[in-house]
């Protein structure tokens, strides 16, 4: 009996150590990871914003295929929200305050504990890569939530490992997405003219993404100057492409609705006439446009079309990259004059 009643003793003992313990723990936590993401912060945030997609980089899913994912009707933007079931419990996660490109704050609750602040935090950085900053934190915790965090290893030990894991996914899923492409060859169409500004000039392979990106804002830049609206997107024309002595001669062009006399020797006034043309398209990265024109070229060949000497060649860019940087979303049509 008095073996006994020693055993109680130091139970009551170690549980009021645990208790006192428990109690003088903080009342709040926080807990941050940073990572460089490898992709512009307009695309980590459309990712991020729209809970659908976070079951992908969700490194808790990861690692437990048993969590069940309720999508509801509303998952992107303010008020969207989903939630999850596992082996502790029911959670939900809430966006509350956003601010594009910038940062996202949510809401999160778990089970019966108190609800804690998530915030997502994008800063740009200068080689186009983004620093993305997530953090947790709770204040006014009560003690079962307390007993539980310390039972578990505390927040930080908990969710810590978890977050820098899932930045890491996320980073790897994002840099895939970006590379997606696709190139359709959408057979022959009649190509409708029209006048064009443009600007010339010729040089090696190697530099032609140089001198295009100096050139199109230049003739994009008079349009804006002289406020003569463009008819269409910008295009470039292909006059020569000599592989042999590593050459190219081309003009950057941006579509006018009438004749325009211009008042810049360097820019110039022109007409494309219509022409019937092979049309292929590249939705992804400009850096898959030779196996776009390599596509088209096959496709010429297996249907015994005939392209006449010093015919059309161009690349027409539907979308903006400083407007659309996901190059996954780039559209270029690619038009090749053919008898």
């Amino acid at each position: 009996m008095k073996a006994l009643k020693y055993v109680l003793f130091l139970l009551v003992i170690f549980f009021i150590g645990i208790s006192i313990y428990i109690a003088v723990q903080p009342n709040s936590f926080e807990v941050t990871r940073t990572k460089t993401i490898n992709a512009p912060s307009s695309v980590v945030y459309n990712n991020v914003i729209d809970y659908k997609n976070w079951e992908a980089w969700s490194s808790w899913a990861e690692a437990d295929p048993d969590m069940i994912i309720t999508l509801p009707e509303q998952t992107k933007g303010i008020d969207g929200s989903y939630q999850w079931e596992d082996k502790d419990g029911v959670g939900t996660m809430k966006t509350i305050n956003a601010k594009t490109n910038e940062t996202i704050i949510q809401e999160m609750q778990f089970a019966d504990f108190p609800k804690s602040d998530v915030r997502w935090d994008l800063k740009d950085n200068k080689d186009g890569t983004t620093e993305v900053t997530w953090s947790i934190s709770g204040k006014d915790l009560p003690f079962g939530f307390k007993a539980f965090s310390a039972l578990m290893g505390g927040m930080e030990k908990q969710i810590g490992p978890n977050y820098e894991r899932s930045l890491e996914k996320l980073d790897s899923i994002l840099v895939v997405d970006m590379k997606k492409y696709s190139v359709n060859v959408d057979g022959i169409t009649q190509h409708s003219g029209g006048f064009y500004l443009y600007n010339t000039t010729s040089c090696k392979m190697e530099d032609f993404k140089d001198k295009m990106q100096e050139m199109m804002p230049k003739i994009g830049g008079y349009a804006m100057s002289n406020n003569i609206t463009m008819a269409g997107k910008p295009f470039v024309i292909y006059h020569t492409w000599d592989e042999d002595n590593n050459t190219v001669m081309f003009s950057c062009c941006i579509p006018t609705a009438s004749k325009i006399m211009t008042n810049d020797p360097d820019v110039l006034t022109g007409q494309i006439e219509p022409f019937k043309a092979l049309k292929t398209v590249l939705t992804g990265d400009y850096e898959n446009l030779k196996e776009t024109w390599e596509k088209a070229m096959a496709y010429i060949a297996k249907n015994n079309l005939v392209q006449p000497e010093n015919g059309m060649a161009i690349e027409s860019y539907l979308t903006d990259p400083m407007t659309t940087p996901n190059p996954a979303e780039w559209i270029t049509e690619v038009y090749l004059e053919v008898e």
